[in-house]
């Protein structure tokens, strides 16, 4: 991702925060997104977070994040990571079925 780019993602997490109480995270790849995703997740790929996660770097520490892929390998992988990062309140929601059905987004 370019920082422009990344500097477009930190403002709409930005907003999201202001509104929303978690981030739900598709963390596939861009075109396993483009192809469906759950309404207002944020696509942030394996190799983006592991490269820091720049688009939550203003996202305080406690906020709840929803994980997912397609069969919640990737997303528990990233759940550590991002838990290594200080994140405290992750969830691995497996995938866009179960988080669809289990926040009713």
């Amino acid at each position: 991702m370019l920082d422009w780019e990344i500097g477009i993602v930190v403002e709409v997490v930005e907003v999201k925060l202001r509104f929303m109480s978690r981030l739900i995270i598709d963390v596939r790849e861009p075109e396993e997104y483009a192809r469906g995703h759950v309404e207002g997740a944020l696509n942030i790929p394996p190799a983006e977070i592991m490269d820091g996660a720049k688009a939550l770097a203003n996202v305080p520490k406690d906020t709840e994040l929803v994980l997912y892929c397609t069969t919640g390998s990737r997303s528990n992988i990233c759940k550590n990571i991002l838990g290594s990062m200080g994140f405290t309140n992750i969830v691995n929601g497996i995938n866009k079925d179960h988080v669809k059905a289990r926040y009713n987004v």
